[in-house]
């Protein structure tokens, strides 16, 4: 099976683009919009999120602006768990707890609705790519505030040499499709 799953990241990562210098300089953005055009790859980037948390109780997953919400609602649904969105300020249309947060490329805030997470829900965080682990830190205590449990992280692109899984639970599974 790890030959099978190997071959799987190896495939997703076929598929993803690189664009140099964006959104600045210095920076090597993934775009995940190839990976999104190709039927396989989406299946697969799908299954591959899913398999780590299957044998686990999740009551909701959180996905983080924007990419996040791709694949997160499925997950959502193949974990039979609820999906809550964590956005940008000013996007939620009810009362909302918000979290400030270092990117690499400079500083953002997110937010959540304060109705959105249950005291006691186990919650799985999801988004497509982990770098400096700001957002999914911010994401973890808007959860926290609200009594949430946090019971892993999913990926599907890690940035090691950022050291991003350093800011979030300790431990608390932290999946990722492919590492670089």
């Amino acid at each position: 099976m790890k030959k099978v799953h190997q071959s799987i990241k190896d495939y997703i990562s076929e598929t993803i683009r690189t664009i140099p210098d964006f959104p600045k300089e210095g920076i090597q953005f993934k775009d995940i919009t190839t990976l999104l055009q190709d039927k396989r790859a989406l299946e697969l980037t799908s299954y591959m999120l899913v398999q780590s948390f299957r044998n686990k109780t999740v009551d909701i997953v959180v996905g983080l602006e924007s990419r996040g919400f791709l694949f997160g609602t499925n997950l959502a649904q193949d974990l039979n768990a609820g999906f809550v969105p964590v956005r940008k300020p000013g996007k939620l249309p009810a009362k909302t707890l918000s979290e400030t947060y270092a990117l690499e490329y400079g500083e953002d805030s997110v937010e959540i609705h304060e109705d959105a997470i249950f005291k006691g829900a186990k919650v799985l965080i999801h988004d497509d790519l982990i770098a400096t682990g700001g957002t999914a830190s911010a994401a973890t205590k808007l959860v926290e505030r609200l009594g949430g449990k946090i019971v892993g992280y999913s990926f599907i692109i890690e940035l090691s040499f950022l050291k991003g899984r350093d800011q979030l639970t300790k431990n608390v599974p932290i999946e990722s499709i492919i590492i670089e």
